[in-house]
């Protein structure tokens, strides 16, 4: 109770943007942090659904935010800061996972991925630090996965994305060292979202809930720190392949199904709903 409390006094009055905010774990961060009497603004593609869930959580700033649009971007963050003030926080939480083996992957597809989960994330990182250097303080959230640590079948592309962006927070944030700006990466397991709609998740390792990813990001904001795996089980096991034998460490990704659990064992129907938007098909 003290250690929420304490939280609660760290996090409480700041301003903070959430991208991909309409649902899932920007949904979930959200409401945590708003809870917490943080002044929250979330912005989303998803105009309706940003628009219904701003508004069931009584924020003052919710809308259409297009992460790949600098002028999206800077418009929104522009928005929130004449209304709520200086931003404190920026969550680079919107992402995308279709599904599919690279040779099927339409061009279309891999550079809306990369788009949305590379590009997005270092422009949403600019445009905010170059407001937060100026004021000497501010930190900078990006929410990246296990996935951009290790190496899933049906999922390239969604892995190299978020290899990219540890390796982009990890550069910013020594490039931010002596400017008052943090820097900090989020590495989600699989979590129960839409994003893995028709998928059945890492063997033996039970899948993440939104609220814990939330409540990482609320303590990163209240406590800044460079990384965060989420769980810890799941990062435990995928931190350490590293310092394995190369057969070794693909052996326990097989087991952990990383061949086939977003290939072989896929609920297509279940997923169309989930791949129809990612893909831009809606």
């Amino acid at each position: 109770m003290a250690e929420t409390a304490a939280v609660g006094i760290k996090v409480r009055g700041k301003v903070i943007v959430i991208t991909g905010g309409a649902r899932g774990i920007g949904l979930a961060t959200a409401t945590a942090l708003h809870n917490l009497g943080a002044r929250v603004a979330i912005g989303d593609i998803d105009e309706v659904r940003v628009k219904e869930s701003g508004a069931a959580l009584g924020l003052d700033v919710y809308g259409k935010l297009d992460v790949t649009d600098p002028h999206s971007f800077a418009d929104f963050l522009d928005e929130v800061e004449r209304r709520l003030g200086p931003i404190d926080v920026l969550v680079n939480n919107a992402g995308i996972m279709p599904l599919g083996r690279i040779v099927d992957e339409p061009d279309a597809v891999t550079r809306r991925i990369l788009d949305i989960n590379v590009y997005g994330v270092i422009l949403g990182s600019k445009l905010a630090a170059q407001r937060m250097v100026a004021r000497g303080c501010g930190h900078v959230i990006n929410v990246a996965s296990l996935a951009g640590e290790t190496y899933l079948a049906g999922a390239a592309t969604y892995c190299a994305s978020k290899h990219a962006v540890i390796g982009f927070t990890d550069a910013a944030r020594i490039e931010h060292r002596r400017t008052g700006v943090k820097f900090s990466v989020v590495m989600p397991t699989f979590v129960n979202t839409e994003l893995i709609a028709g998928t059945s998740g890492a063997t033996g390792i039970k899948n993440a809930e939104p609220a814990d990813i939330a409540d990482a990001i609320v303590d990163l904001v209240a406590r800044p720190k460079p990384r965060v795996r989420v769980t810890r089980l799941a990062g435990a096991i995928i931190a350490s392949q590293k310092f394995l034998p190369r057969a070794l460490a693909e052996g326990i990704n097989r087991v952990l199904g990383g061949e086939h659990v977003f290939t072989d064992d896929v609920d297509v129907a279940t997923r169309r709903a989930y791949e129809a938007r990612a893909r831009g098909d809606e």
